[in-house]
């Protein structure tokens, strides 16, 4: 049984952890927790409410996801954790010489038709709820419906990001693939305020049609069709055959055993094996103070490296030149640890023996568990909505490199390297619970500092995620949260480190926390402050 102190809260924002026994929903948005929570009260189990929660974050949150989104989930039922992988490739017609024709010599673009692939949010859904549900996915995506249709008012956090993008795509966003964004999101010439309704009842619409054919007309009906014909008048590369051929995955996570827990992230293509590198490299130290500058810097070092490694090898696992297994292996991680010193390196790639948004979290008084993230990638995603439908199309294909001889090299219907990832703590056979940090490259850093915060430091799970967040930018450059200790931040500085406290903690992450106890099947969850979010409990 874990131990911590649940009235132990040290950190600014004085929130508590939420106890509750047959259900609990934990995400960044209170209706949508909320609408989780009512799927369990009308017979859901944690799947259904998953995707019930899922499904009312892209009209809830659509600063961060939609339903032109990819999606990961880890499943614990029946005894055992279930990976899917429901994210989706290139098109088939797309490749470097394409894109490299069009001007990108360096990069893909961050917006427009170009980084648009395959969203595999939908059928992620459908399959989650055609393996593991037990209501109709119709009825599941019923309350994101109504709040498409009725509309909603902006929670705090989700007007400050809504207002950002917009003045952002305003100046930037030129031309007539743009237009369905600006209809959808900025009806009235703007973006909402806080507190102001907003609809979308063509959103309503495609949900609709989603739930009553178990997402089929997504990738092989009327809605296919309209995507299609979208792309091909806007010069994009996705096509109704892309969408045709596409199925989620069903895969194997993977682990590493940190101080006797273990911790599951699903296998590349996504980041959630840098997470794994990490732990599994500070796993050779023992941590006997949380605030203090050692314990910081062999963090940050260990990140670094996984990173270095991570972003060389992390691509679709089918053009992985490097093994999972290999990565993670005892040897590897020692060869890693013996390269921190007192000071701060420079990240670089191994070479191992032979031989990598919106998080949410459910559970139910059966035992059921989900860890739950999808995303757009950057914000509204490519900028790209197809117009009266309420799909924002994603930019994943952002992270393909363009270097032929990189292993993230785009190639036609092959996946990207993927920052979204959600996470799961076991011991033995026991389900712990899902845990999740939203928020690009930040994602396995969030990671490994609520793991470290809950093994190392016996922070309840209210503390886990409110304790001030570092974050490794590139090189030796660290970003800290306002209240990061100046002490540490000092110290660190003069171990060659270069630190930048910044006044904003945007950019550090969104976390949810559910752990059940083994004996008693109590759920103990939390939501952090940086976000609007709530755990709605029963």
């Amino acid at each position: 049984m874990m131990s911590y102190d649940s009235l132990y809260q040290p950190y600014p924002s004085q929130r508590m952890t939420v106890y509750g026994r047959k259900g609990m929903v934990a995400t960044s948005q209170p209706l949508a927790a909320q609408a989780g929570r009512d799927i369990l009260k009308q017979g859901g189990n944690a799947i259904d409410a998953a995707i019930a929660t899922a499904a009312c974050l892209t009209v809830l949150e659509p600063t961060s996801n939609g339903i032109g989104s990819d999606a990961f989930a880890l499943v614990w039922t029946e005894g055992k954790l279930h990976g899917l992988n429901a994210s989706g490739p290139a098109p088939k017609g797309i490749s470097v010489d394409k894109v490299k024709a069009l001007g990108y010599e360096k990069e893909l673009p961050k917006h427009g038709m170009v980084p648009i692939t395959v969203p595999g949010t939908p059928g992620g859904w459908a399959a989650l709820s055609k393996r593991f549900g037990r209501l109709p996915l119709r009825d599941v995506l019923q309350p994101a419906i109504d709040y498409a249709e009725e509309g909603f008012p902006l929670s705090p956090i989700l007007g400050k990001y809504w207002k950002a993008a917009y003045k952002i795509y305003k100046q930037n966003l030129k031309g007539p693939e743009f237009e369905g964004w600006f209809e959808t999101f900025a009806p009235d010439g703007r973006a909402p305020e806080i507190g102001e309704i907003w609809r979308s009842p063509g959103h309503a619409q495609t949900l609709r049609a989603i739930g009553e054919s178990d997402a089929e007309t997504f990738y092989r009906g009327a809605i296919a069709e309209q995507i299609d014909a979208f792309c091909k008048e806007h010069g994009g590369f996705l096509s109704y055959e892309d969408l045709a051929s596409y199925e989620p995955e069903w895969v194997d996570p993977i682990k590493v055993n940190y101080r006797g827990y273990d911790v599951w992230e699903i296998p590349p293509n996504g980041q959630g094996l840098i997470a794994l590198l990490a732990l599994n490299t500070v796993k050779g130290y023992a941590f006997t103070e949380k605030e203090s500058a050692d314990s910081y810097h062999k963090q940050i070092e260990a990140m670094k490296m996984a990173f270095a490694d991570g972003l060389q090898y992390i691509t679709d696992p089918s053009r992985m030149s490097v093994g999972v297994e290999d990565l993670l292996s005892d040897t590897y991680a020692e060869q890693r640890r013996q390269l921190i010193s007192s000071e701060a390196l420079q990240p670089e790639a191994g070479e191992p023996p032979r031989g990598g948004t919106v998080y949410l979290a459910t559970a139910d008084g059966e035992g059921n568990m989900v860890s739950f993230i999808q995303s757009n990638y950057m914000g509204f995603g490519s900028g790209v909505a197809v117009p009266g439908t309420g799909i924002a199309l994603q930019n994943r294909g952002h992270n393909f490199s363009l270097d032929p001889s990189h292993d993230n090299v785009l190639e036609p219907g092959k996946k990207t390297y993927h920052t979204i990832i959600p996470g799961f703590l076991s011991q033995g056979d026991q389900p712990i619970g899902p845990f999740g940090v939203m928020g690009g490259f930040m994602q396995p850093q969030g990671h490994m500092q609520v793991v470290m915060n809950t093994v190392d430091f016996s922070l309840n799970p209210q503390a886990a995620l409110d304790a001030p967040r570092w974050q490794w930018v590139k090189d030796k450059d660290i970003h800290v949260e306002p209240h990061f200790p100046n002490h540490i931040a000092q110290a660190l500085v003069r171990q060659g480190h270069r630190v930048h406290k910044l006044v904003d903690s945007g950019s550090f992450g969104r976390g949810q926390i559910i752990w059940r106890d083994p004996e008693t099947g109590v759920l103990a969850g939390a939501t952090e402050s940086r976000t609007d979010g709530e755990v709605a409990a029963w």
